[in-house]
């Protein structure tokens, strides 16, 4: 079977997948749980923020001079 990622949600009691989806007896599953809307915009906001800092106009430009290999 190839690996297919699947819409679900936890009713309270159970999961359940947000739409229909054959799997065989024994089916191999991993389940991630997904941060709420709440923490999620959070998360986004920071990620901005921080972005935002790190790519402000005051950012010098580097060049390929810049660059140095490690030895």
């Amino acid at each position: 079977m190839t690996t297919v990622a699947l819409s679900a949600h936890f009713d309270g009691k159970a999961i359940k997948l947000d739409e229909p989806y054959k799997l065989h007896d024994k089916a191999r599953l991993v389940v991630v749980v997904m941060p709420d809307d709440e923490e999620r915009e959070a998360w986004s906001r920071f990620s901005l923020t921080n972005l935002s800092r790190a790519y402000s106009d005051n950012e010098p430009e580097y060049t390929e001079a810049d660059i140095r290999e490690r030895p």
